[in-house]
């Protein structure tokens, strides 16, 4: 169940807005000033804060620049003041929405599914961006290899790769310490049809070792496994 904060010197709109809140399944806390708002926020988890501007002490301007120093989760505003200046200076400090009283609670309650969803399908795509870019990006030791960019670096510096090379070292590693042979390779990376000599397989290893092994001749990342081929080492 999702949880709500309303922050709100008036209790009989508090208490109003907690009632249709609680009926469209939502859980509520109501505290009666900013001090304790931030209290609240710092103590317990919630979904979204319903937040009125006229506090006494903290007004809500100063609560929301606050929330916004920690948190992202979404702030709704409200107020009986419908002055541009108002609604300019709370969604400048980052409020989601400005809500003018008096309001239904219907439309609150609208307001609130439809920020809440909104929030949710934003995690969710940063989410996605974040899995998608872990993806793009694959590291070993002081070896990372970017996926989309076609880009290797060793040791935070960054190391030129000729296409097959950059082919070669990124089908050893998505198939890390597994064998293949040299003919395999060769089928794989340069076609079945390919014109040349399985032997260039050996050649472009012995390149892809001068860029990102410390000494070629002893490697950590491409090993060579005598008689059946090479393997990416992690």
């Amino acid at each position: 169940m999702k949880k709500i904060l309303i922050i709100e010197d008036d209790q009989s709109i508090a208490n109003l807005q907690r009632d249709y809140l609680e009926l469209s399944g939502y859980a509520v806390k109501i505290v009666e000033s900013g001090a304790e708002g931030l209290k609240a926020l710092a103590e317990e988890e919630f979904s979204l804060v319903i937040l009125d501007i006229m506090l006494p002490g903290m007004d809500g301007f100063e609560v929301l620049r606050t929330i916004r120093e920690k948190d992202e989760l979404p702030v709704l505003l409200v107020s009986a003041r419908s002055e541009e200046i108002y609604k300019i200076n709370g969604l400048g400090l980052g409020a989601d929405d400005y809500i003018t009283k008096p309001f239904s609670s219907g439309e609150l309650v609208a307001r609130v599914n439809a920020h809440l969803n909104k929030f949710q399908r934003m995690k969710e795509r940063f989410g996605r961006e974040q899995e998608e870019e872990a993806g793009a990006r694959l590291r070993v030791r002081g070896l990372e290899i970017h996926k989309d960019s076609r880009r290797v670096f060793v040791n935070g510096n960054e190391v030129a790769m000729a296409q097959k090379e950059f082919d070669l070292l990124l089908f050893l590693f998505q198939h890390a310490n597994r064998v293949f042979g040299k003919e395999e390779l060769f089928e794989r990376l340069w076609g079945m049809d390919a014109m040349g000599d399985a032997s260039t397989v050996t050649v472009h290893i012995a390149r892809i070792r001068e860029k990102i092994e410390d000494t070629p001749s002893k490697p950590q990342y491409i090993g060579t496994v005598w008689g059946a081929g090479y393997r990416f080492i992690v």
